[in-house]
């Protein structure tokens, strides 16, 4: 069936205000019909509002499925913004938003199993949190992700640098200027803190949490990593990183190219014509 033309592609995103412990809130973006079963609640990239996967959300939603557009703390309709006053980590993303965004879509959509998908830096802290979690969490469904671990990328030495120097440019400004430097948003000290320690030992660790790679190699549910052919911010050395801490997972591998997206198969580009994405999501996510 043409997700186009179908009825299920006319049901209008609605949103339901989230606060989390602390007081900070925002707006998910809900998709999807109100019988729909299964419930995929996404994580954005790094700096990427929720709205901006709307496209993706819709085609999904036009295959049966519901999905719940998380919004970072900082970004678009978060009342948060990262300063020097301002900042918090991935303990506060992991603790206390992701718990209160998926409570709430849960809400919305009573009964439904929910898998937990995300791109990037998204799908990496999907992967944390299912396993501080993992009974709330069907399965994982990863796009454009992996480790951000700087052996596993070109130009290792740079990217080394970079991991380097971001800690220090987010503790000059108070906040890591990531629109004015082309990579990220305005991100919280603590999060590019969090971020560049994983890139540079390769592992996953987090200020108020410890280690969380036993949590990780603990999960046992179903996983999708999708690679893009031309991605190099998210190459397969990155992916298998990833995937690496999950030993127990019982992972699908694909990868998308040109001729799969009728355009270069890159990091942000299937963003926006996402049909080919949605289409391998909902063909591995059962019941749809």
């Amino acid at each position: 069936m043409d997700a186009t033309s179908s009825p299920q592609a006319l049901v209008a995103p609605r949103t339901a205000r989230v606060r989390s412990a602390d007081g900070a809130s925002c707006e998910l973006l809900l998709v999807g019909r109100p019988q729909a079963r299964v419930l995929l609640y996404w994580l954005p990239a790094m700096g990427v509002p929720a709205r901006t996967y709307l496209p993706l959300a819709e085609a999904l939603a036009a295959r049966g499925i519901a999905v719940a557009l998380h919004e970072w703390r900082g970004v678009g309709s978060s009342d948060r913004r990262a300063s020097r006053e301002v900042d918090w980590n991935y303990r506060t993303l992991l603790l206390d938003d992701l718990p209160a965004g998926t409570a709430a879509a849960c809400e919305a959509w009573p009964g439904a199993a929910t898998w937990l998908g995300g791109h990037s830096l998204g799908g990496q802290l999907a992967c944390l949190h299912a396993g501080l979690h993992p009974a709330t969490v069907r399965g994982l469904a990863l796009v454009a992700s992996g480790a951000p671990y700087w052996r596993n990328f070109r130009l290792p030495w740079l990217i080394r640098a970079a991991y380097r120097a971001a800690p220090w440019l987010a503790a000059l400004c108070g906040h890591f200027p990531g629109r004015r430097i082309g990579f990220g948003g305005r991100e919280a000290r603590g999060v590019i803190a969090d971020w560049a320690r994983s890139g540079r030992s390769g592992r996953y660790a987090a200020e108020g949490l410890g280690d969380l790679e036993p949590a990780m190699a603990a999960y046992t549910g179903p996983v999708l990593a999708l690679r893009l052919h031309d991605d190099w911010l998210g190459p397969a050395a990155s992916l298998e990183w990833l995937l690496g801490k999950l030993p127990r997972a019982r992972v699908t591998r694909q990868v998308l190219d040109a001729r799969d997206l009728h355009r270069r198969a890159d990091h942000f580009g299937w963003m926006t014509a996402p049909a080919p994405v949605a289409e391998r999501i909902a063909a591995w996510l059962p019941e749809t």
